[in-house]
């Protein structure tokens, strides 16, 4: 039981860092970025092009920086042109944008299934007591709830997080009060985008490398976003851990049911609560 809860812990934080930059990206541009799942592809197969020619930590460092780089320019030559814009041209440009990377990670890397090798140092297994658990899963979680907790922290805490904060709410208003939202918002593009970029370089030792995994988790993701409420950031790191714990303890309990769990929780929610679990729509 214990091994199953760390393994809902392990693919729930993988979710709540893909997930907050979603909702960063929802929150400040109004756009539903379905491009989010391709851009975590992209980033785990550049890590493992780095990976095999220097080592997984330079690819830790250096992969969610090139993908902040790459969500700027997207941002100031894409994403900030759709605000105010009808759902349609948001939905034209994402998928563009996931098709192209789609068409480059097959012609670059091709369609077999590829995996990442753990460093050494988190190669093996840690006795934790009750039992032995995966060094680099461990690894994982412990990175992914520190992002997470910084992310918290910038947010709540300093003056740019004030001003995200206030943009996300009300971006007449903040702009208004002297604050570049525009800026404001680019910033936001390109975290959320080394956000995915970090997930993707995550998940290369943890799950399997290949041109479908953009789209497999982006269906999860989303749903993360919905039950934790559109534009919060709190909400959707609550709901990452539950569907990702739920998940695993279905997957031993119900493995026939396991995959509709996430649809499950996601109706459970939405039935008591329409707003999702952080409430606000627009809050951040």
């Amino acid at each position: 039981m214990f091994v199953q809860v760390l393994n809902g812990l392990a693919f729930g934080v993988l979710l709540l860092v893909l997930s907050s930059g979603l909702a960063l990206i929802f929150g400040l541009r109004g756009v539903v970025n379905f491009a989010h799942g391709a851009i975590y592809m992209l980033a785990a197969y550049v890590a493992l092009s780095i990976s095999d020619r220097t080592s997984f930590w330079i690819a830790l460092l250096t992969v969610p920086i090139l993908l902040a780089l790459a969500g700027l320019l997207i941002d100031r030559y894409g994403l900030r042109f759709l605000v105010g814009r009808t759902p349609l041209d948001m939905v034209l440009l994402t998928f563009g944008i996931t098709f192209v990377v789609a068409d480059v990670v097959q012609t670059v890397w091709g369609t077999e299934a590829r995996t990442i090798d753990p460093p050494a140092v988190l190669a093996g297994t840690t006795d934790l007591g009750f039992a032995t658990y995966p060094t680099y899963r461990l690894f994982v979680i412990a990175i992914g709830l520190l992002v997470c907790a910084g992310l918290m922290a910038w947010l709540k805490l300093s003056r740019t997080g004030l001003f995200v904060r206030a943009s996300g709410d009300d971006r007449v208003t903040a702009g208004a009060m002297g604050v570049n939202v525009d800026r404001v918002s680019a910033t936001v593009v390109a975290l959320g985008f080394g956000l995915a970029g970090l997930a993707g370089v995550l998940a290369g030792p943890y799950l399997t490398l290949s041109p479908a995994m953009g789209t497999e988790i982006l269906i999860t993701t989303f749903i993360v976003v919905v039950v934790g409420g559109l534009g919060s950031i709190g909400g959707p790191m609550i709901a990452a851990l539950l569907i990702g714990l739920v998940n695993a303890l279905a997957t031993v309990q119900a493995p026939t049911l396991a995959a509709y769990v996430p649809y499950l929780l996601m109706l459970v929610v939405l039935l008591l609560r329409p707003q999702g679990i952080a409430g606000r729509r627009t809050a951040l």
